[in-house]
């Protein structure tokens, strides 16, 4: 077993020096313009505003740092080693291929590439199970985080769907700071206070021994990374697309953490990796949009009363418990039979209501208090002759300059 006693201190030591880099806050400010990005989606097309981008930023860090921790667990665990991996190649060929499409701004596609590139034209030189490791684990990390706060601070959308009809969804998007500890392989011996004996068995991924000096060395040190995730709700809610895609990602990113290990023995195996990396992922991409795009919508107009799409957080409605899926039948014991009635009578209204709610197969007494001039704070789902909808673009600059130029 590896000594956890001696590297958890270790790690815990080197993430808390990365919250002293100013790199760090950067990222930081970073996330919280595209939160506040992403809220104003709502706000453009709802007129809603009061959401907390910081409250938003402080959540996400929090459980950025969570994952860091778990990440730089995984890597020290498997052995990755950021020497010789084309890490300096990451980045900057992720952002080219976000100039295609946004959502191609991901390490699965950009390490493939790089792999890929070096199998064939044997530029430029990575240790590929090395740098498909790295991948795996991220994505690791990711499927947990989508799984427990993949969903929180959906954004309600109208949108199309695959038969043409125009229904409630969720834009879910989340953004994640990320602090890690990598390894790194020094030729120089390490202090004696820092050595750490380890079991034969380790590194999982065997590095390129060809390329190490004989006195090579592991040494911690610390990393910022940042993680995105984008994804729709329409057929499912916000909180069993977010299992849903967290456990297909973790299934996908064990894998090429499989086939990386067996590529670190079998050098002739590298092309498993550089392959399923990117491929694989597009698979899974693909596949959850046309699922939501194609399924059943679930926020679709009721045949009697006004269905829910949304709640705000800090609202009446909120108040009186009114939640996603709720359809209100009656206010006050004066039936509604769109949304347009509902509004007006809200408008009208203030004091204590008693509402009339459909929860599932029951029908239920809602009753709470508005306060006069004060909105109510519900988004209802879109009526059947529904004419203002929301558009994913998924061309990036460089399609939308050359379409510009064309044109």
């Amino acid at each position: 077993m590896l000594p956890f006693t001696s590297i958890i201190p270790l790690i815990l030591v080197k993430i808390g020096e990365i919250f002293f880099d100013p790199l760090f806050w950067l990222v930081v400010l970073l996330v919280g313009l595209m939160y506040r990005r992403t809220f104003q989606l709502k706000e453009n097309f709802f007129g809603l505003t009061g959401d907390s981008v910081w409250r938003e930023v402080v959540a996400a860090t929090i459980f950025g740092v969570m994952g860091g921790v778990l990440g730089s667990f995984l890597l020290v665990l498997a052995g990755v080693s950021l020497t010789n991996i084309g890490i300096s190649y990451l980045w900057p060929v992720a952002v080219l291929l976000m100039l295609i499409n946004p959502r191609f701004l991901c390490f699965s596609y950009a390490g493939g590439l790089i792999s890929l590139s070096y199998l064939i034209l044997g530029w430029p030189i990575v240790d590929v199970p090395q740098l498909m490791g790295l991948v795996a684990i991220l994505h690791m990390v990711e499927s947990v985080l989508i799984r427990f706060s993949g969903h929180l601070g959906a954004v309600p959308v109208y949108m199309q769907s695959g038969n043409g009809q125009v229904a409630g969804a969720f834009n879910l998007q989340k953004f994640w700071p990320l602090p890690l500890v990598g390894l790194v392989i020094v030729s120089q011996a390490p202090e004696a206070s820092q050595v750490i004996s380890v079991p034969q068995w380790w590194p999982l991924i065997k590095p390129n021994l060809s390329r190490l000096a004989p006195d090579a060395s592991y040494v911690f040190i610390p990393i910022l990374a940042a993680l995105g995730y984008s994804d729709l709700a329409m057929a499912s809610t916000p909180a069993q697309k977010s299992k849903k895609s967290g456990f297909e990602l973790g299934i996908y990113s064990i894998i090429l953490l499989g086939l990386a290990i067996a590529a670190s023995h079998y050098r002739w195996l590298a092309w498993l990796p550089a392959l399923f990396g990117p491929l694989a992922h597009e698979y899974l991409i693909r596949r959850g949009q046309k699922a939501e795009l194609s399924g059943r919508p679930i926020y679709v107009a009721a045949p009697n009363g006004v269905k829910i799409l949304s709640v705000e957080r800090v609202s009446p409605a909120a108040e009186l418990g009114l939640k996603s899926g709720d359809i209100i039948i009656s206010v006050n014991g004066q039936k509604v039979f769109n949304r347009f009635e509902l509004a007006a009578i809200l408008e009208n209204s203030s004091g204590h209501l008693n509402f009339e709610v459909k929860r599932g197969s029951r029908l239920e007494q809602v009753k709470g208090y508005k306060p006069l001039g004060k909105p109510f704070g519900i988004i209802p789902v879109p009526e059947v002759a529904e004419e203002h909808y929301i558009e994913m673009s998924s061309q990036g600059i460089l399609n939308r300059l050359i379409r510009k130029f064309k044109g």
